[in-house]
């Protein structure tokens, strides 16, 4: 029987377009807002097409020390080029990008997930020190 570790994929992101970039854009500090951008093809860019596109990122912190790590967000990326018309009929794409902020009293690990409709899940993690 497989499980979700058996098919989640890493790599490094400058070198793999479907891995997920984490990135601090504040100093990290015990209660501040800390603020995030999470993107899939920094590097090397990812299509967007109807038929190849990145479906959906998923943020998750894992505190020291716990057990279980929080989701912080997930967003669906929706529109690829598709239209009544048609695939790739579409002026309207959406990027594999987001910003967030969150707060914690702990440091941990940011670990962040995307999905590419045809070549499956792929994860990253950064860890962050209050």
């Amino acid at each position: 029987m497989n499980t979700m570790k058996d098919i989640i994929q890493s790599a490094d992101w400058k070198k793999e377009k479907h891995v997920p970039v984490i990135e601090l854009k504040s100093n990290v500090a015990k209660g501040a807002s800390i603020d995030v951008i999470v993107s899939v093809g920094k590097e090397i860019a990812h299509p967007n097409t109807t038929e190849h596109h990145i479906a959906w990122i998923n943020v998750y912190f894992l505190p020291k020390d716990e057990k279980f790590a929080y989701q912080i967000i997930k967003i669906d990326f929706a529109s690829h080029g598709s239209s009544a018309q048609g695939p790739n009929t579409s002026t309207i794409f959406t990027s594999p990008v987001v910003n967030f902020s969150f707060k914690t009293e702990k440091s941990g690990t940011i670990i962040a997930e995307s999905y590419c409709n045809i070549h499956g899940v792929w994860e990253s993690s950064l860890d962050v020190n209050v």
